[in-house]
């Protein structure tokens, strides 16, 4: 399950007298992302020290979150997951920019970290986002400068929480945005720790395809599973195309893209993979696919265990009639089968004491 953490809303403030001594984790009510030691804000890679004694003149940042109001709340759900089987990864927001302004910038990297801090708390083993919009500038430039940015947050992430959480890189719908597949694949394997998420239908839209059949999926699932170490992660949803990108996701049954397909190839292949619905009908459609999914599954049992054919029946012609010694061989007759053989008329055997004439027939 990908919990979305969509919308931020952060609140700095100095810490109170009673809250002096504790951690951050440890504040009822307070959702603490960031400590600032003596009131100034701490720099962009280094590890936010919410587990460390809070201090007088410290800032802290806290966030409203519908999900959780404190920790608790975050070990509560944590522990549910666990007792429920329930794999968590969480998406940080959707909205960064790192070439608009500084501030921008800033701010950006304090909301994957934050999402970090937040995936830590629930026992999540992944924060996904996307990388944003190219600067003005050429775009290799922006790739190089983003990939700078990804190296960063990937090592402060794995530092905080001691590689439990990785970095997940998700491609764009839209030519304008950093996400293509050849760039994404190419993040991945340069930058460690970075696991690079298949979302096909972003990739469908910024491509012009709809991967209709395993010819087409399997290359792509392939490149994925390969640069991410032997897993995969994959979204999956309808999704319209206008112009040169995406013009938005939509329910599996009404988008260009068929999961059909994905299915038969997830069900004939032993891939580690993680499937996540992105559908606007997000828990409708998840049970769709893993309807589809387990319908292929069955498929391709039904074809493993299938009974063998039974031999073809061979033709036993029956043994002519004995022949008696001595006797004569015993007469074949045969008919002609091409044309109907006329049949005798009846003539009745006429009664004893009759006169013996036999009627007449016309």
């Amino acid at each position: 399950m990908e919990v979305q953490f969509i919308k931020v809303n952060p609140m700095s403030r100095v810490v109170l007298d009673e809250e002096v001594g504790k951690g951050g984790r440890d504040l009822v009510g307070q959702l603490v992302v960031e400590v600032a030691p003596g009131g100034k804000s701490t720099t962009t890679t280094d590890v936010v020290p919410v587990v460390a004694p809070i201090k007088r003149r410290d800032t802290i940042t806290t966030l409203t979150w519908s999900l959780a109001k404190d920790y608790s709340d975050l070990h509560q759900t944590r522990a549910l997951a666990r007792a429920l089987d329930v794999d968590l990864t969480l998406h940080a927001p959707y909205y960064v920019d790192f070439f608009g302004s500084q501030e921008a910038r800033d701010r950006s990297i304090r909301q994957i970290q934050w999402a970090g801090v937040l995936a830590d708390g629930l026992g999540a083993r992944l924060t996904l986002t996307h990388l944003g919009f190219y600067g003005t500038g050429d775009r290799a430039d922006s790739v190089h400068d983003l990939s700078e940015i990804t190296q960063s947050v990937s090592s402060w992430l794995k530092g905080f929480s001691d590689g439990r959480v990785r970095l997940g890189i998700e491609p764009s719908g839209h030519p304008d945005v950093f996400g293509s597949r050849e760039e994404v694949l190419d993040l991945a394997h340069r930058v460690k720790g970075v696991v690079p998420v298949l979302n096909l239908p972003h990739l469908a839209a910024r491509e012009r395809t709809n991967f209709e059949d395993a010819a087409q999926l399997a290359p792509v699932i392939d490149q994925f599973v390969e640069a991410s170490g032997g897993e995969l992660y994959l979204n999956f949803s309808g999704v319209e195309f206008y112009g040169p990108g995406e013009f938005r996701l939509t329910p599996i049954k009404r988008g260009h893209v068929r999961f059909d397909p994905l299915a038969e190839l997830l069900a004939e292949r032993e891939y580690d993979v993680t499937v996540i619905s992105s559908s606007p009908l997000l828990e409708h459609d998840a049970m769709y696919m893993k309807l589809l999914y387990e319908r292929a599954l069955m498929r391709k049992w039904t074809k493993r265990h299938a009974a063998p054919a039974p031999p073809p029946a061979k033709l036993v012609r029956p043994a002519p009639p004995a022949r008696k010694p001595g006797g004569a061989k015993p007469a074949v007759r045969t008919a002609d089968r091409s044309r109907p053989s006329a049949r005798r008329p009846h003539r009745p055997v006429p009664k004893k004491g009759g006169t013996g004439a036999r009627p007449r027939h016309r």
